[in-house]
């Protein structure tokens, strides 16, 4: 066989095998099993690889023998090919219908099924693609419940707070038009009472909405916690005195910090009326401003502490240490939050520091 006639077949070979590929590219799109299209593809290149054998075998001039005995070795080759296939092939097929029963059962709002496929293909990419994904949505699952539960026990405490005062204010109202309050004059003031409650709950989540989007400004500047620590008790000192409890502060020195000092102040007013309101008559609620590199104001009451099953949500908008949300104990269950938040927003930290004591403790990084 001369060079011109091995290079005619092999052009005549390259194009029929490229022109098969391009049949059966069009034809493998409609196998639904991606097995029996490996098995498609390893018969039609033992075809396309027999065909050009036995054209070039002809050109050699075989003989009738010679030429049986190619065939035969062809169809054995084809044979072991196709086994070795069937059974390289059938981890493959495992894996793809896994694959696609983790798709079905997500599908249907299985977010704990993984599809189990460890492979170092693409395929095993894909499948380690498909664990995460199902992964993340399984958490985000689990996140939209909890903030469900949340926002509903948000949406309740809002309710009972806001229609505890209006109720009063609707029947002192309805006395007052009905002629039969004997002291117009107190029940003024109970009514100014209520309005004075429904405003600082309404500034209380207004305030909360503002630190939780960022959208609260606070233009910082260098201040000494020591002061707004006195001037916050000093504030408090007639509710303290109210209850029948003792307001005692201590300094271990300046302990300046690069803050707003409106919102320091705030926190310190919620951390020690949630002290007072829960502190026992004739006892003291001590506040300590600790200086240092990483200045620390500690607020310490004599009451029971937080309950253990409490310490994890104290921070939480709407909870309570306590069940009965009476207007005896006061407060939305929002005090605490919104220390927390002004207190991250200033790159701080807050925490519930004995639940034995009652401590309730925030430090702040000290200026540069």
């Amino acid at each position: 066989m001369s060079a011109a006639e091995l290079l005619v077949a092999a052009v005549v070979g390259t194009a029929t095998a490229a022109l098969a590929g391009l049949v059966l590219r069009g034809g493998l799109a409609r196998v639904r099993s991606l097995r029996a299209q490996v098995l498609v593809l390893t018969f039609a290149s033992l075809a396309v690889g027999t065909g050009v054998a036995f054209v070039l075998a002809a050109r050699m001039v075989l003989d009738a023998d010679e030429a049986r005995l190619v065939a035969a070795v062809m169809a054995l080759t084809a044979g072991f090919a196709t086994a070795l296939v069937v059974v390289a092939s059938a981890p493959l097929g495992r894996d793809v219908r896994r694959l696609e029963r983790t798709v079905r059962a997500v599908e249907t709002g299985d977010r704990r099924v993984r599809t189990d496929v460890r492979r170092a293909d693409e395929l095993g990419h894909v499948a380690t693609a498909l664990d995460d994904l199902v992964a993340r949505l399984d958490e985000l699952e689990q996140a939209r419940v909890v903030e469900d539960e949340r926002r509903s026990a948000m949406f309740a405490s809002v309710s009972h707070d806001l229609r505890t005062p209006l109720s009063a204010l609707r029947a002192a109202l309805e006395a007052l038009e009905d002629g039969l309050t004997p002291e117009p004059d107190r029940y003024l003031r109970s009514m100014q009472r209520d309005v004075e409650a429904l405003t600082s709950l309404v500034d209380d989540l207004f305030l909360l909405a503002r630190i939780e989007s960022g959208s609260l400004e606070m233009p910082p500047a260098r201040v000494d916690l020591g002061e707004i620590v006195d001037e916050a008790v000093e504030a408090l000192t007639p509710a303290a005195d109210a209850h029948r409890v003792e307001l005692v502060v201590t300094a271990s020195g300046r302990a300046m910090v690069e803050g707003n000092a409106v919102a320091l102040g705030r926190v310190v007013r919620n951390l020690v009326d949630n002290a007072i309101r829960h502190s026992p008559a004739g006892s003291t609620v001590t506040v300590a401003v600790e200086s240092g590199r990483r200045p620390v104001v500690r607020v310490v009451d004599q009451g029971s502490g937080f309950p253990a099953a409490f310490r994890g949500a104290a921070f939480e908008r709407f909870t309570r240490s306590d069940a009965s949300r009476s207007r005896a104990t006061g407060g939305a269950g929002l005090g605490l939050a919104i220390a927390h938040g002004l207190v991250v927003a200033h790159g701080g930290e807050i925490w519930i520091d004995d639940a034995d004591t009652g401590s309730v403790a925030f430090a702040l990084p000290a200026p540069a």
